[in-house]
């Protein structure tokens, strides 16, 4: 096996599906790079919904060939089905390895996977008649360089200095920039609930979402960060957590526990027990 194919271990493949398939309430794990210079813990509950559609990515490589070690995370939440959000699982970050600019030039890599993931599924899913999505937020790390993106309003918190540091954008149909893009381009931003793109999504870009494709967009936020020694952590997690709790009270919980894992653990209970109606994933990555 290759380092690219890898990536994503058969093992991650099985606890991914079998939480899609509603077999488990909740997974989490954990580990650390070799040379113990980096951890990440994850956690994942079904929570107060009938089905899991959240899955996740988190894994350290080191490249055989140079070295080099790198850090592959991202959360994927699924709406309407967990077809999308599995898909988005197994292939962003393998298609974001097989480009020729991955390291060289990781910003135009990371974009453009998201799209190609994108044109992937809908193509994969022309027939099926599916029209779910998902939404997504990913950090690449190598050396002190890191790279967060995201689509949607599932988000990356850095934790510096103790300080929460937003490196997401949450894609609101109702934000100036997105509703004016999404009227530019024939739709409409409605209030039903909350504001929705024709009504229906509540997020103004994701992946998939076939019958809104022309207004709801797979292009990634992005931030790059050098790491500092400042940098302690960086928290990715879906919504499901996010609606019932602050960047800075999420960074405040995982600042009192050192274990990458018990600290994903901690912060998505936490959401359950504030009453999150929603899937709860998160991930953890401590630098230190």
């Amino acid at each position: 096996m290759d380092f690219v194919s890898s990536v994503l271990s058969p093992s991650m493949d099985a606890t991914a599906t079998a939480l899609a398939l509603g077999n488990a309430t909740s997974l989490s794990g954990g580990s650390a790079r070799d040379d113990g210079r980096g951890s990440y813990g994850f956690s994942l509950l079904r929570g107060k919904r009938p089905a899991m559609e959240d899955f996740h990515v988190a894994t350290y490589k080191k490249d055989p060939r140079s070295g080099q070690w790198y850090g592959l995370f991202g959360i994927f939440d699924g709406h309407g089905g967990p077809h999308a959000a599995d898909y988005v699982r197994s292939n962003l970050f393998v298609n974001m390895m097989q480009s020729n600019k991955f390291i060289s030039d990781l910003s135009a890599c990371v974009a453009e996977a998201y799209e190609t993931t994108d044109n992937q599924y809908l193509r994969q899913e022309s027939s099926s008649g599916r029209e779910d999505g998902c939404t997504a937020v990913t950090a690449v790390v190598v050396g002190q360089r890191l790279l967060v993106a995201n689509v949607g309003d599932s988000r990356a918190v850095l934790c510096r200095g103790g300080k929460a540091v937003a490196l997401s954008v949450d894609h609101k149909p109702n934000l100036k920039e997105e509703r004016s893009r999404i009227e530019s381009a024939g739709g409409v931003v409605v209030w039903a609930g909350t504001w929705r793109v024709g009504g229906v999504l509540a997020v103004s870009r994701a992946f998939g979402d076939r019958p809104l494709k022309r207004y709801v967009i797979p292009t990634p936020a992005m931030a790059e960060e050098s790491l500092t020694s400042e940098d302690e952590f960086l928290i990715l997690a879906s919504d499901g957590l996010w609606d019932v709790m602050t960047n800075q009270e999420a960074v405040a919980l995982v600042l009192e526990i050192k274990d990458a894992e018990q600290a994903a653990k901690r912060v998505t209970e936490e959401a359950y027990q504030r009453g999150s109606a929603d899937n709860i994933s998160c991930v953890v990555v401590r630098f230190r």
